[in-house]
């Protein structure tokens, strides 16, 4: 059960310096495809090109951005029942239940407003603690991409899992 004191939200402009601060970290870099050393004013900006439609939330603990999440659906028509979720917490915070009460709200969002059918997700294979997160809710490896993306001076392979709602 997530602590009582995180509060999932909407990202808001101001949380942009406590999102840089996240990804500075260096297990939740890990964690992802954002690249370390990225400014305030470029997260501003990818935020501020984000098309209609997308999810964005924060987890906030006293005041503080300490993880966020997106879920984000697919442009194509044909892939309208689909969309996909990332998602990253910060290193001091993790294992406080930030990253399942974000994959909650997304889900619910997913379910309950937006009608997704199918969400799915890209996770590195090495990650065991996102992963056994991802099964609790009832994401499924659908596959391995080998040598997926360059992390920290290596080649890496990812998982591809998805939770199809019934």
């Amino acid at each position: 059960m997530p602590s009582q004191d995180i509060l999932i939200r909407a990202i808001e402009p101001d949380d942009f310096g406590d999102i840089a601060q996240i990804f500075d970290q260096p297990r939740a870099i890990w964690g992802t495809l954002q690249v370390p050393f990225t400014s305030v004013e470029a997260r501003q900006k990818r935020f501020a090109a984000t098309p209609p439609g997308h999810t964005m939330l924060a987890a906030v603990i006293a005041g503080k951005v300490i993880g966020t999440a997106g879920l984000h659906p697919y442009d194509q028509r044909r892939r309208a029942h689909a969309a996909t979720i990332g998602m990253a917490v910060h290193d001091d915070f993790a294992g406080r239940g930030a990253g399942r009460a974000l994959l909650q709200a997304l889900l619910d969002q997913a379910d309950r407003w937006l009608n997704f059918k199918r969400i799915e997700l890209t996770v590195w294979s090495d990650n065991a603690r996102a992963i056994a997160l991802y099964e609790r809710a009832g994401f499924e490896r659908e596959g391995v991409l080998r040598q997926y993306a360059w992390r920290d001076g290596a080649y890496v392979d990812a998982l591809t899992m998805a939770r199809l709602r019934s």
